[in-house]
């Protein structure tokens, strides 16, 4: 039973009853007093860019590559490259409901203000949710440890024009949905594809 009612998360303080009215179909919006935190820790991945300072996922490389410096002109496209790299599930699409969720999930994660995302990223996934956009995350694969890896990838693939997603019943290319929404595809700034 699709609900109506907008829920109005606080990122840390979301009780088990909201997450089910978010699963249900219930509108979202992220309260904003944690913004001030998100710009802060964005703030705080560009001074490490600019004191030039080593950090890993913001401008190195992974795993056995961490020791490699990545030039600044690349670092969009490391972000993009670490993405789709992980965009690797099979298989059948995770219901939509549960789709909906991980995304507020992420969303109330980065919206606390500890990953280095810019308030782009929080407004982008946000707005997702508001238009109806629902990507196509596949139900089963993983990488490492780590079992939220696959579907997260396939999640901010769309976020970047690459990809499914299902809006208004219609599956369509995710570039082409976004289009359809009003927006454009996010070019992903350092260690935004990390978070």
């Amino acid at each position: 039973m699709k609900s109506t009612t907008l829920k109005q998360l606080k990122p840390g303080k979301v009780s088990l009853a909201d997450w089910r009215h978010v699963y249900c179909g219930s509108p979202v919006a992220i309260e904003r007093s944690g913004m001030d935190a998100v710009e802060e820790s964005a703030r705080a991945v560009s001074r490490i860019i600019e004191s030039g300072a080593a950090v890993y996922g913001i401008n190195t490389g992974f795993g056995k590559l961490a020791s490699t410096r990545i030039d600044v002109d690349d670092l969009a496209r490391l972000q993009r490259n670490i993405v789709l790299s992980h965009a690797a599930g099979t298989g059948e699409p995770m219901p939509e409901n549960v789709v909906r969720l991980m995304i507020a999930l992420k969303l109330c994660s980065l919206a606390q203000g500890y990953s280095g995302v810019r308030p782009l990223v929080v407004d982008f996934l946000e707005t997702m949710l508001a238009r109806g956009l629902t990507p196509l995350v596949p139900a089963q694969g993983s990488v490492g440890a780590s079992g939220d890896l696959a579907p997260l990838a396939h999640m901010t693939a769309t976020m970047i024009g690459v990809g499914e997603i299902v809006a208004k019943g219609a599956r369509m290319p995710a570039a082409e949905a976004l289009k359809q929404a009003g927006l454009a595809p996010l070019t992903l700034g350092p260690k935004e594809g990390l978070a």
